[in-house]
C-alpha cells in the first residue's frame, strides 16, 4: 500500500509548478486526473520534442497521470468537471488568476457543498481574493520570478547575471504546493475538513533566497555574484586541471584549510601565511589564492586533483555534463534508474528521492493527450451516446 492509494487530484494544469506537484502526488500513490484542452494539451507538450519526439519538460513531470480533454469554456463542461469533483479530494489548478473562480471552480464556490475538498491554487504572485497585492495579475513565468526574487542579483558572474539552468521557481512552486497538500490530507485526516492552499511562486523563491537576504540586511551588501564559486567562502568553487577538467572543491573551517594546504597543494607554509589566515581573509585574496592552486593543479589530472582531496577529507565533486549523470556511478550502484512507458516508447526514469522500505513508489506511463477521456467519462456515468455528443461538440 502507497500513502496516497485511495486519494483522488483533479488538477487544471499546465507548464511546470503544478504537474510537477502533482506528480510526485502520483508517485505516493494518488490518482491524478489532468484536465487538458482538446487538441493541444498542456502547452508543455509542445516545447521540444528531445524525448522519442515527445516534450522533455512533459515526460518529466508526467508520468503516472491520466489525461482527459475538455474544453472548460464549453457549456457541456460543467457537469463534467462537478461531477470529477464529487469524487476529488484534492483539486490543483495554476490557471491564471482569477481564472478558476470564474469557472466556479474556486475554494470559495466548492467549500459549502464539498467541505472536505483541499483546493490548490498555484500563481506566480498569489491568488487570495481578500489580499490580492498589487502584483496579482502580472503573468509570471520562471525567469521573470528568478529576476523578481532577486535570484538573478547574486548569481552569474561579476560582469552580468545568469538564470539557473533548471526552472527553479517552478520547482520551488510545485515542492511547496506538494508538502501543503500533504500536510492538509493529514490535517483532514484529523478535522474531516478541507482548505485552501494559496501557494505564490514569489514567495516560495523568496524563501529559498533566505541566506543572501540575511547576509544583506539593513541595508549591507549583498553578496557578489561570483560565477560558480561561492560568494562568501574560499576556496569554494570550481579549479581548472592540467588535463583540462574542471574539479569542485569546498573548504569549510580552518582544520580543512590546513589539510588542503598540506596534502593538496603540497604547500604547507600556506596555512600559517597571515594573507589566507580566515576566510573572509582568503575571500579578501581570493584572486591571488585562486592563481596558487591553479598553479598547482597545473601537473596534476582531474582525477589526481580528486585524489589528493579524498585524501585530504576536502569535499570536491566532478562537473558532470548531463551525459556523465545519466550514466552516474553512484545513481547506478543505488538502482536509481527503472523505466516507464510512454506513447513513443519506453523511457528511464528517475526513482523519487527518499527510499522507503514500506512501499514501493508508482513509476506508470506517461500518458498520451486524452488517453483516459472516454473511459473517465464513462466511469462518471456519461453514456456512450452522451460522450459521442461531447466529442461532436468539442468539448472533450
Amino acid at each position: 500500500m502507497r500513502p496516497l492509494d485511495g486519494i483522488t487530484v483533479v488538477t487544471l494544469e499546465h507548464a511546470i509548478a503544478a504537474p510537477f506537484c502533482t506528480r510526485q502526488l502520483a508517485d505516493l500513490g494518488a490518482r491524478v486526473i489532468k484536465v487538458e484542452r482538446p487538441g493541444s494539451g498542456d502547452f508543455a507538450r509542445a516545447y521540444d520534442e528531445r524525448v522519442r519526439g515527445m516534450a522533455s519538460h512533459f515526460v518529466w513531470t508526467n508520468r503516472s497521470k491520466e489525461s482527459l480533454t475538455l474544453d472548460v469554456k464549453h457549456a457541456q463542461a460543467k457537469d463534467v468537471l462537478a461531477k470529477l469533483i464529487e469524487g476529488a479530494d484534492v483539486l490543483v489548478q495554476n490557471l491564471a488568476p482569477g481564472a478558476a473562480a470564474r469557472l466556479g471552480l474556486s475554494y470559495e464556490a466548492l467549500r459549502d457543498k464539498h467541505p472536505g475538498l483541499i483546493v490548490c491554487d498555484i500563481s506566480g504572485y498569489g491568488d487570495d481574493p481578500l489580499n490580492k497585492g498589487p502584483y496579482r495579475d502580472k503573468k509570471a513565468y520562471d525567469l521573470l520570478i528568478q529576476s523578481e526574487s532577486g535570484f538573478l542579483s547574486i548569481t552569474g558572474s561579476a560582469d552580468e547575471p545568469a538564470k539557473a539552468g533548471c526552472s527553479i521557481a517552478d520547482i520551488a512552486a510545485g515542492m511547496y504546493a506538494y508538502t501543503n497538500i500533504l500536510s492538509a490530507l493529514i490535517q483532514r485526516g484529523r478535522t474531516g475538513k478541507g482548505c485552501r492552499i494559496d501557494v505564490s511562486m514569489l514567495e516560495s523563491m523568496v524563501e529559498w533566497m533566505g541566506y543572501p537576504l540575511y547576509y544583506a540586511f539593513d541595508g549591507a551588501m549583498p553578496p557578489p555574484r561570483a560565477g560558480a564559486a561561492h560568494a562568501t567562502i574560499y576556496p569554494y568553487g570550481p579549479f581548472t586541471a592540467g588535463d583540462g577538467k574542471t574539479v569542485m572543491l569546498g573548504l569549510q573551517n580552518e582544520r580543512e584549510w590546513e589539510a588542503f594546504c598540506r596534502l593538496v597543494l603540497k604547500q604547507p607554509e600556506l596555512a600559517t601565511q597571515d594573507r589566507f589566515a580566515s576566510n573572509s581573509r582568503r575571500v579578501a585574496e581570493r584572486q591571488a589564492l585562486r592563481a596558487l592552486i591553479v598553479e598547482a593543479f597545473a601537473s596534476l589530472t582531474a582525477e589526481q586533483v580528486i585524489a589528493r582531496l579524498d585524501e585530504a577529507q576536502i569535499a570536491n565533486a566532478s562537473m558532470n555534463d548531463m551525459q556523465d549523470v545519466w550514466v552516474h556511478p553512484q545513481l547506478k550502484a543505488r538502482k536509481r534508474w527503472v523505466e516507464v512507458e510512454t506513447p513513443t516508447g519506453p523511457v528511464p526514469a528517475l526513482l523519487p528521492p527518499g527510499q522507503n522500505e514500506a512501499f514501493a513508489p508508482r513509476m506508470d506511463s506517461v500518458p498520451a493527450l486524452g488517453q483516459h477521456t472516454e473511459s473517465i467519462l464513462a466511469e462518471l456515468g456519461f453514456s456512450r451516446a452522451a460522450i459521442e455528443t461531447m466529442q461532436n461538440a468539442k468539448a472533450v
